[in-house]
């Protein structure tokens, strides 16, 4: 059945930009191994002197707002935004959006799941710890076939793709282009473009993810290492694009009447030039949507959008793609591969 995302709201912590968020004011306690107590939990941190500026240090277990649950996490994703900050931030800061686990302790405003419930939650830093205080209106109780590993992949790729598509409405029958396609938040726009019914295109650099895209849903592969302005598949209805430079510039010359281009990311740069004629002149009534995805959350939370991922994961029409698992003591490594580009999909790290 095609699916129409509908734009809700309710309150929801502000974030910054994916990958570049806030700095934590207030940094993490360290303790030598003669001083730790039950009080302490093990983290990961920004240590400088550490190789890959990142490892397991021992911190103060977290003091939850009334409105926070503690998640006892077993499961957490990396995403490359936070990792290319941690190369950077100061000794002690905490990284961490996603994650996975069982709920410690509940809510003291009564708000969210219950004791021992199974759980997906999102956080502003600091997600990558033994136990982490997460906002209820940004928890997900998880389906009973859905793993810690699955639900840990949603929050920020699984998310910025749902309200990307949001941005298009009702998308049934309509043309959808999906550029940086084999990426986790292209993999999961392409499945929840299908879902809702569209005719959908992936861009993508090499014919080496071919195979990868079309898996996902994608009817169409538009392969080069720029975005053709001319293409058999073009006008687009609803253009998902996280690469920026020549490609958002050729997703602008590219965009159907009444269409969308929503920007996300410039991960092919940051400059861009267009053909404005060509966008007013052709592209009547279009529009240049910039999502991030922290101001979104301020208008749905992201308990709502999680839900709704996790129940379509369950129903096995969603299918994240993990490209990578290992234990969380590999931390520094797995993330500088993930800054190499050594693997395409999400990687995975188990807690513990």
């Amino acid at each position: 059945m095609p699916i129409e995302f509908r734009s809700g709201y309710s309150n929801a912590p502000c974030q910054d930009e994916a990958g570049e968020g806030e700095s934590n004011d207030s940094l993490p306690v360290f303790y030598s191994k003669e001083s730790f107590s039950m009080s302490n939990i093990q983290a990961v941190v920004v240590d400088p002197t550490a190789s890959g500026r990142l490892a397991l240090r021992e911190v103060n277990s977290p003091t939850p707002l009334p409105n926070e649950a503690i998640v006892r996490v077993a499961a957490i994703s990396l995403n490359r935004g936070e990792v290319r900050r941690s190369t950077t931030a100061e000794a002690g800061w905490q990284p961490g959006w996603d994650l996975a686990g069982t709920i410690e302790t509940v809510a003291a405003d009564g708000s969210g799941p219950s004791q021992g419930t199974r759980v997906v939650g999102f956080v502003r830093s600091g997600g990558w710890g033994e136990l982490v205080a997460v906002p209820t209106n940004a928890i997900a109780q998880l389906p009973e076939s859905v793993s810690f590993a699955q639900a840990s992949t949603l929050p920020v790729a699984g998310l910025t793709a749902y309200h990307v598509l949001k941005q298009g409405g009702l998308l049934l029958g309509k043309s959808v282009l999906v550029t940086g396609a084999s990426g986790g938040v292209g993999h999961f726009a392409i499945q929840l473009a299908r879902l809702s019914g569209a005719k959908v295109a992936a861009h993508i650099r090499t014919p080496d993810y071919e195979a990868l895209v079309k898996a996902a849903g994608a009817q169409a592969v538009v392969l080069g290492e720029d975005l053709p302005l001319e293409s058999e598949h073009a006008p687009y209805d609803l253009v998902a694009e996280s690469v920026g430079g020549k490609t958002l510039s050729a997703a602008l010359g590219s965009v159907a009447q009444d269409g969308v281009v929503v920007s996300f990311g410039t991960s092919g740069g940051n400059e861009v030039t267009f053909n404005a004629q060509r966008f007013y002149g052709v592209s009547n009534g279009a529009r240049l949507y910039a999502l991030m995805l922290f101001h979104e959350l301020k208008h749905e939370s992201a308990s709502v959008g999680l839900q709704r991922l996790l129940n379509l994961v369950a129903a096995e029409q969603l299918k994240p793609h993990i490209a990578l698992e290992a234990p969380w003591t590999q931390v520094a490594d797995v993330a500088q591969q993930l800054l190499d580009r050594k693997f395409v999909g999400k990687a995975v790290l188990h807690v513990g």
